[in-house]
């Protein structure tokens, strides 16, 4: 069996940031006009007033200081509190494909290797620009790579799924490199306007090459994978082209992103910790051998959770489970591999999880070891 590693990573984000402290000025002006607007259905019950939001309520519920978006102005916009992007268009460069392009040469630059050198490309992502034709063909018409490529999406695990494909396609034979690509443009999907939900996501995108016997100095042997499903409606998402026949018509905003985060917090920490524990288990591996837990940047007290449930203790170092979620906030899928390329420093024969989980619910853990 040939070895298979990641064999280089490649991040994209947004120039435009957004603190916590600008978000909620103009989340809390929205609220104030809003229940302005509706004292008197307010004063006779028929409309329930808004809650103001806070700062320190954002951090201490996710650890989320700030957010790299694709477009800070419409965010901050009361009158629109949602970013300006454009539609999918023929001869227009979808947002996703330039995402995905810079994200994938720095990627190709740290793996060593070149567009002829690839086989396929695998889109990852948890919001879909469009139906077809596939993001990563479109990836791979650009960065003139032959072969295939296609695109998937299982929620916040697509990155770690995807990984996971590569490496199924390279082990049967199929390929020897793989350009793995996941564009995460969060937050045309998010409701500003609302309380639980408006702090929590940001713009991001990452890359990785998964290659047979890499050569490169920045590579890790790709040990084990572990992959869970169980359905749950606590993250969900019901926008579709099904929605302009449906007969049933509802609010827009009711058909984006929703979740139902004290049942996700409930179900997915045990669940994630379990997984991973087994998965060391059966691969002879003691907790405390990992170096690195690069988790899924969800929330920062799920991942402070999740590595005490597996470690047996809470009383570990911070940089055990790195958490770019307070500068990025929650990048969807990609947050795992942000945490990673972020924070992959160890030496030879450390090792590390890559673990992504949610919408599905979804787990896939990967074990890596630097050579």
């Amino acid at each position: 069996m040939h070895n298979i590693h990641i064999a280089g990573t490649g991040l994209w984000y947004p120039e435009e940031k957004i603190s916590n402290e600008e978000l909620v000025n103009t989340y809390n002006t929205y609220v104030e006009k809003f229940n302005t607007e509706n004292k008197s259905k307010i004063n006779d019950g028929s409309v329930v007033p808004m809650e103001y939001s806070s700062v320190e309520f954002i951090e201490k519920a996710s650890g989320i200081k700030s957010r790299h978006v694709v477009d800070k102005e419409g965010i901050l916009d009361i009158n629109r509190m949602m970013p300006r992007v454009q539609n999918e268009l023929e001869g227009r460069m979808s947002a996703h494909v330039e995402a995905g392009i810079k994200a994938s040469l720095d990627a190709m630059k740290q793996a060593n290797v070149t567009p002829d050198q690839i086989d396929g490309v695998i889109v990852g992502t948890s919001h879909s620009a469009r139906n077809y034709p596939a993001i990563a063909i479109e990836i791979q018409n650009e960065l003139n790579i032959k072969g295939y490529a296609y695109d998937m999406l299982v929620g916040c695990s697509s990155t770690t799924f995807a990984i996971n494909n590569a490496f199924s396609d390279i082990a049967s034979g199929l390929a020897e490199t793989i350009l793995v690509v996941n564009p995460e443009i969060n937050t045309p999907g998010v409701d500003f306007t609302r309380r639980d939900n408006h702090f929590i996501f940001g713009d991001g995108c990452a890359a990785s090459v998964i290659q047979k016997n890499s050569k490169s100095q920045k590579a890790f042997k790709i040990l084990d994978r572990k992959l869970y499903t169980q359905f749950s409606n606590n993250i969900r998402s019901n926008f579709s082209y099904l929605n302009r026949a449906a007969v049933d018509r509802v609010n827009e905003d009711k058909l984006m992103f929703n979740q139902n985060g004290r049942g996700v917090f409930k179900d997915v920490c045990p669940l994630v910790a379990s997984l991973i524990k087994e998965q060391l288990n059966k691969n002879n591996i003691l907790p405390n051998q990992i170096s690195k837990f690069w988790l899924h940047q969800a929330n920062g007290k799920m991942i402070r959770l999740i590595t005490s449930k597996i470690l047996g203790t809470d009383d570990f170092p911070d940089n055990i489970s790195p958490m770019p979620i307070a500068q990025f906030g929650n990048l969807a899928s990609v947050g795992s591999l942000f945490a990673f390329n972020l924070n992959n420093d160890l030496k030879k024969g450390d090792k590390g999880v890559i673990c992504s989980f949610g919408a599905g619910y979804s787990v896939c853990s990967i074990i890596v070891e630097k050579i």
